[in-house]
């Protein structure tokens, strides 16, 4: 367990401005920074990030917290493990635990899996730099490939011995599950019990995420078998989807906002030795056809891709889809090709490294310019070919939103091939028609199917209402106008005297009350003193003499961790919850302390001032305590009433008619405290 102390010093180092800074591009945006969502595909930013506050907010997908719950959404950390990768990026000592084998099996099954896959890459490295045959036969071949020492410890290269259950005796020997080593794909697990590596004799690749967790491994023979796969990856997982990882992302994401371009190449060999030789703005597919997820992960760091392929690829054809579907998700594309018998690998290895680069920025052609070359030589003189051709490109054309992008490609590609662009507009208009009624269609079909309709939803009276988006189990964020009609409006008042409690907690105000006090005669006078206090304080202290709780069962566990401060002399509000381990709580509070709009500064420069909720805040916390007390008093009333008529004996009876009359006037003094008019 992680001591309080290097919690503490953990969050006060940590910026949360920078830590997302490293898988999101952001830009300032008033106080705050945008960039666009890392959870959901969009082209027009809405997440949005406040160091002045140190939290996050997706307007997107309604998540938000601070730096510890971002990446705890994003890479899947447990709390502990988020603090540890931010202890490491600030150079804050820690005590790492070790796991034993029975907290080995305790752990979760995806966290497990986490750390089977770290050890297997530390061990595949040690094995490639430290054991007789790893030198011999893994570094030698690495070494013949010319990759230097700091290249093979950059990407943790490795190896693994051309024995059948090396690393999976050892792994268990260390107190790791084989279930975990199986369910990652590392060892191989037979029906009959028996077991084996699944890399058995491969130089190992770890391929990992953003924040360089290792995900997977692909390893590659160094036997000349062609019935031997040259190279293998690890199967799909809870932690290892392949259309959703790009092979050196990690490596490459600061160059890739550095230089606003991303070269995306096809094998693990390729990203090495460009990084070798100063391009580190480079990642790889890993041989697997190019996905809408895979492209989303650079759209996060540049708008920009330009792709590289080998001079001889027989695939180059195949790959046109994927130049669409990076114009799909908005982005720019250019195409580099490779002189015959080169790729990146070969190619960064023959020339010098301003002599790479020059290659790079003179020879990158646009996607429309490339697959006019490329088509042009199979149609070659054939008008059917040529015009299928044209309409090839004017389909990739169609795949990009932007209205002037599109004019200035019509216009490129009439120039090019040499047609009317009146033609081509028509033929792109065509396109779009037959998209528009395809997308109709399958709109027509979910609506004459309601129950797969993602839309609202009727809530019955009885039945509990559906929990929303990004929002704390049992609170709500109303959907609909349907929805909002049936939310528990005593509900809507905790959530307000939370929200207080959170945001202006800890801020001082001064209370005036009256208290009885003896004057020289030794009579009793009602004089008017002033207390100092918190907002907090005062919440608490009103809310418990009249022995009020709140309904909502995630907003009581927040106040009974108030309380528990108060008993502690700390004051617990949004400097505290901030640093919370529950990410519900985290995301509640982000939501609470997020404002999408900012007032412009000319407001103040034209002598125009609004008043802020911290000068009017002793009437806010009075006004909020107050509605709240009605709102439960009311449930009080109605909780009576309705069980007023199954009383049958009179004592009782007038007992429940006194309480609810006493109610009553309570609720009456309340609402002319109130200024309302009942």
């Amino acid at each position: 367990m992680i001591p309080k102390e290097t919690i503490d010093r953990i969050f006060e180092a940590s910026r949360v401005e920078e830590v997302i800074g490293d898988f999101v591009t952001l830009k300032r945006a008033g106080q705050n920074l945008k960039g666009l969502s890392p959870f959901v595909n969009e082209k027009t930013p809405s997440f949005v990030v406040s160091p002045a506050k140190q939290i996050w907010k997706d307007f997107s997908s309604a998540k938000g917290g601070n730096v510890v719950s971002f990446l705890m959404e994003l890479e899947n950390y447990t709390y502990p493990e988020a603090l540890r990768y931010l202890a490491r990026r600030y150079n804050i000592e820690i005590e790492e635990e070790q796991l034993d084998e029975e907290a080995q099996k305790a752990a979760d099954e995806k966290e497990s899996m986490y750390l089977v896959s770290e050890y297997a890459a530390k061990y595949f490295n040690e094995t490639l730099l430290n054991s007789q045959r790893g030198k011999a036969i893994g570094l030698s071949y690495f070494k013949e490939r010319g990759f230097r020492e700091e290249t093979i410890e950059k990407f943790r290269l490795g190896y693994c011995l051309d024995e059948w259950t090396a690393f999976t005796d050892t792994a268990l020997a260390k107190g790791y599950n084989l279930e975990f080593l199986d369910s990652t794909g590392l060892s191989i697990v037979k029906d009959n019990g028996k077991k084996f590596d699944r890399f058995k004799g491969r130089v190992m690749f770890p391929i990992q995420s953003m924040s360089g967790r290792v995900l997977g491994f692909g390893g590659r023979t160094l036997l000349s078998d062609k019935k031997i796969a040259k190279y293998l990856n690890s199967p799909e997982s809870l932690i290892y989807h392949k259309s959703n990882v790009l092979y050196g992302i990690y490596q490459a994401k600061s160059s890739i906002i550095k230089n606003d371009t991303c070269y995306l190449v096809e094998g693990y060999t390729d990203v090495i030795s460009l990084h070798q030789t100063g391009i580190e703005n480079v990642v790889a597919s890993s041989g697997t056809a190019l996905t809408p997820g895979q492209i989303n992960l650079i759209k996060r760091f540049t708008p920009n891709i330009t792709i590289l392929y080998d001079g001889d690829s027989a695939g180059i054809k195949a790959s046109f889809r994927g130049i669409d579907l990076i114009l799909e998700q908005g982005m720019n594309v250019k195409v580099l090709t490779f002189p015959d018998g080169h790729d990146p690998d070969s190619f960064a290895k023959s020339v010098s490294t301003a002599e790479l680069k020059t290659y790079l920025d003179d020879n990158a052609s646009d996607f429309i310019q490339f697959k006019s070359d490329i088509l042009l030589k199979d149609a070659e003189n054939d008008p059917i070919k040529k015009a299928g051709l044209i309409r090839e490109i004017v389909q990739s054309i169609s795949k990009i939103d932007d209205r002037i992008k599109r004019q200035v490609y019509i216009q490129e590609t009439s120039r090019l091939l040499n047609i009317q662009e009146s033609i081509l507009f028509d033929e792109l208009a065509q396109i779009d028609n037959r998209e528009l009624k395809k997308q109709n269609q399958q709109r027509n079909r979910q609506q004459s199917q309601p129950t797969q309709n993602p839309g609202l939803t009727i809530v019955p009276d009885d039945e509990p209402l559906p929990e929303m988006p990004g929002m704390p189990s049992g609170s709500f964020t109303p959907a609909s106008t349907t929805v909002k009609k049936q939310l528990n409006i005593a509900e809507e008042q905790e959530k307000e005297l939370m929200n207080l409690l959170l945001v202006y907690g800890d801020h001082e105000i001064e209370i005036i009350d009256e208290v009885e006090q003896e004057d020289e005669k030794g009579e009793t006078e009602l004089v008017k003193e002033v207390f100092k206090t918190t907002v907090l304080q005062e919440i608490v202290e009103r809310l418990e003499e009249d022995g009020l709780s709140f309904s909502n069962e995630f907003f009581n566990n927040i106040f009974i961790e108030i309380v528990q401060g108060i008993e502690n002399e700390e004051i617990r509000s949004s400097a505290y919850f901030i640093k919370h381990p529950d990410v519900q709580i985290a995301t509640f509070l982000a939501d609470v302390l997020s404002d999408k709009y900012e007032l412009s500064t000319n407001w103040k420069r034209k002598d125009i001032f609004i008043l802020s909720k911290e000068q009017r805040l002793v009437q806010t916390t009075e006004q909020t305590i107050l509605r709240f007390k009605e709102k439960k008093i009311t449930e009080r009333i109605d909780k009576i009433a309705k069980n007023l008529a199954s009383i049958t004996e009179d004592m009782k009876r007038q007992e429940k008619m006194r309480e609810l009359l006493k109610l009553n006037q309570l609720k009456i003094l309340i609402n002319t405290k109130l200024n309302r008019v009942l």
